[in-house]
């Protein structure tokens, strides 16, 4: 499929596209016209980089990481690298659910004095 097809099919620009194969994320083939092509896998693998970039994974870790994914198999620098993100994917969730329970206090507390502060009919 050509640029603007994956771009549909994936959800996401054409720029992100082209920015992932300057990095060397994504490799297209090129037609004798020089026209970029994509296989069916490449709307999976687009998904995967922008969920690894949704989890704050860099470009570069995300690069490491892409050859593991296709083989199944992690380098033992890229298993370090793995378990390095995933704990730090854990502090975050542990931060943000702490927020999230500072935000339903102050949701409850709100709600009940909105109650206390109402004029009668």
């Amino acid at each position: 499929m050509r640029i603007g097809e994956l771009a549909l099919k994936a959800g996401v620009s054409v720029r992100a596209l082209r920015y992932y194969e300057e990095k060397g994320m994504l490799v297209p083939e090129r037609s004798t016209g020089g026209h970029r092509h994509y296989g069916d896998r490449s709307v999976d693998l687009v998904w995967l980089i922008q969920q690894f970039y949704a989890a704050g994974l860099s470009s570069r870790s995300i690069l490491e990481i892409l050859p593991c994914v296709e083989t199944g198999e992690a380098t033992p620098q890229v298993h370090d690298l793995l378990v390095a993100e995933r704990e730090r994917i854990d502090r975050q969730m542990s931060e943000l659910a702490a927020a999230r329970d500072r935000l339903d206090t102050v949701i409850a507390n709100a709600g009940s004095s909105c109650s206390d502060h109402r004029r009668p009919d």
